[in-house]
C-alpha cells in the first residue's frame, strides 16, 4: 500500500494522519484511496490499448456507489451477481450497455430487470438458466444477448472457498458439456449468442492458471466457428491476486500481455475483463482503536473495536492482512506477541494471529488491504453498527461516502409484535 507512510512517528495516509481521520469520523472506519483505484484500472485500460475491449469491475468487492461512481466516470463496465448491484451500478451512472450479469441463481424478476435496462450480456451459468432468460425475453418481447460461463476444470491454485474453476464448483458449465449447450442455445428465438465467458477463482498469484485457462476456451472457439457460431467477445474474467504478505502476484500489464499473445489470431473478438480485488483491496485500509490489552500466561491479546462483522476475511479464509499500529515502532519498545481481536462473540473472531506489536489502551491500529471484501461482507452480528466509509480524493482532502449506521438504523423495518 503505496500511500501509506509514517512521517514524524506517526503513520500517513498520502499527507493525512491516520489519527486525524480517526478523530474526525470515529473507529473502526474503513478509508479507501481514489488515486490508487484510478492508477490500478488505467493500468489495464493502458496494457488493453489496441484492442477493442471492456474492463467491467467486480461490483461484489466494494459496491460502494463513491467507487462505482469513480470507475463509472473513467469507463469502466461493471460484472454483477445480483439486482442489487445492477441498481446499484445504475444508481451510479453506469452504462447499461457495459454491464454483464453473472452469478449462479438470477431469479425472473433480475432477469426480467435486465433485459428492461438493456444489459451487454448476461453470463449463463447453467442449462436451465439459458431456457428460462429466454422464455422471459420471449414473453416481454426482448433479445437476450448471452454468453455461457465456461468452467475449464482449471485449478486456480487459491483458497477453495475462491475456486471456480474445477469441476467440482458450482459455477459455469462443464467444458465437455459447453459445445453441445452452445447448439441448443442457438435454436432459441429470443437468445443472441455474443460471447464466451470464464472465470476460474480469486486471488491468483501465478499465470499459468490463466494461460490454460484461455487455452481450453480458444479450442472451443475454435470448434464453435467451425459449425458456424460465431463468438463476438470473450472475458477472461478477473481473480488476479494482490500482495497482502509477501505474495508477487503478475501485474496487470504482465497478465493482459500473456492472454492477447494467445490471441493474436483473433484481432476482431472484443476482451473483457472482470477485476475486483486488483482494483481495490490495496486502496483500502481499516482503522481500529485499541479497546483493552489483556496478557494471561503466554498469550496476549489486543482487544480492538472492530471484529468478523466488520472484516470477516480472516476468520472465513484464514487471510493474512498487515497491521499496522498508528505511532511508529522504535526499537527500544516493549513488544509482545498479539492476537488482534475484535468483540464478536465467537472465538474466530480474530482480525491477525502472532504479530509483533508494542500498543497500549486506546492506540490505533490499521488493517491494510481492507478494500474489497471488506465492507462489501461487513454484516450487523451481535447488533452493532456497520463502520463508515471514507475516500480520500488526493493528498489533502477526504470526504464521507457512507455515514456511520446508526443503532436505529439496526432495526430499521422491524416490527415490534
Amino acid at each position: 500500500m503505496d500511500f501509506l507512510n509514517y512521517q514524524n512517528g506517526r503513520l500517513l495516509a498520502d499527507k493525512i494522519p491516520i489519527s486525524e481521520l480517526a478523530s474526525q469520523y470515529g473507529t473502526p472506519l474503513y478509508v479507501y484511496s481514489a488515486p490508487y483505484i484510478i492508477k490500478q484500472f488505467h493500468a489495464y485500460e493502458q496494457a488493453l490499448a489496441n484492442r477493442k475491449h471492456l474492463v467491467c469491475y467486480a461490483v461484489k468487492a466494494n459496491s460502494n456507489l463513491s467507487v462505482l461512481s469513480l470507475l463509472a466516470k473513467l469507463g469502466a463496465g461493471f460484472d454483477i451477481v445480483s439486482q442489487g448491484e445492477l441498481e446499484r451500478a445504475l444508481k451510479a451512472g453506469a452504462d447499461p450497455k457495459k454491464i454483464v450479469f453473472s452469478g449462479v441463481a438470477k431469479t425472473t424478476i433480475e432477469i426480467e430487470r435486465a433485459l428492461a435496462v438493456g444489459i451487454k450480456c448476461f453470463n449463463v451459468e447453467s442449462e436451465a438458466e439459458l431456457y428460462r432468460i429466454n422464455a422471459i425475453a420471449e414473453r416481454i418481447g426482448k433479445i437476450a444477448a448471452i454468453s455461457l460461463r465456461i468452467n475449464p476444470d482449471v485449478d486456480a491454485k487459491t483458497h477453495p472457498y475462491i475456486s471456480t474453476g474445477l469441476r467440482e464448483n458450482k459455477f459455469g458449465i462443464s467444458y465437455q458439456l459447453a459445445e453441445e449447450v452452445y447448439y441448443k442455445a442457438q435454436s432459441l428465438a429470443n437468445i443472441k449468442i455474443r460471447g464466451i465467458d470464464c472465470h476460474i477463482g480469486s486471488q491468483l498469484t501465478e499465470l499459468s492458471p490463466f494461460l490454460d485457462a484461455t487455452d481450453r476456451i480458444l479450442v472451443l472457439l475454435d470448434k464453435l466457428k467451425s459449425n458456424n457460431i460465431n463468438i463476438e467477445h470473450i472475458d477472461l474474467g478477473g481473480g488476479l491476486g494482490v500482495c497482502y504478505n509477501d505474495e508477487q502476484p503478475p501485474s496487470p500489464s504482465s497478465l493482459v500481455k500473456q492472454l492477447l499473445s494467445k490471441l493474436d489470431n483473433y484481432p476482431n473478438i472484443e476482451i473483457l475483463f472482470e477485476p475486483g480485488r486488483s482494483l481495490v483491496a490495496n486502496a483500502g485500509l481499516l482503522i481500529t482503536k485499541v479497546e483493552y490489552t489483556k496478557h494471561q500466561d503466554d498469550n496476549h491479546f489486543a482487544i480492538v473495536d472492530a471484529g468478523m462483522n466488520d472484516l470477516i476475511r480472516p476468520a472465513l479464509y484464514k487471510a493474512w492482512m498487515r497491521v499496522l499500529p498508528e505511532k511508529e515502532p522504535q526499537v527500544t519498545d516493549e513488544t509482545y506477541s498479539y492476537n488482534v481481536v475484535g468483540p464478536i462473540c465467537e472465538s474466530s473472531d480474530v482480525l491477525a494471529f502472532q504479530r509483533e506489536l508494542s500498543v497500549k489502551q486506546d492506540d490505533l491500529l490499521v488493517i491494510c488491504s481492507a478494500g474489497a471484501y471488506g465492507f462489501s461482507m461487513a454484516s450487523n452480528y451481535n447488533s452493532h453498527p456497520r463502520p463508515a466509509e471514507v475516500m480520500l480524493i488526493d493528498d489533502k482532502e477526504h470526504q464521507i461516502i457512507r455515514k456511520r449506521e446508526t443503532m436505529d438504523d439496526l432495526w430499521q423495518g422491524e416490527i415490534v409484535l
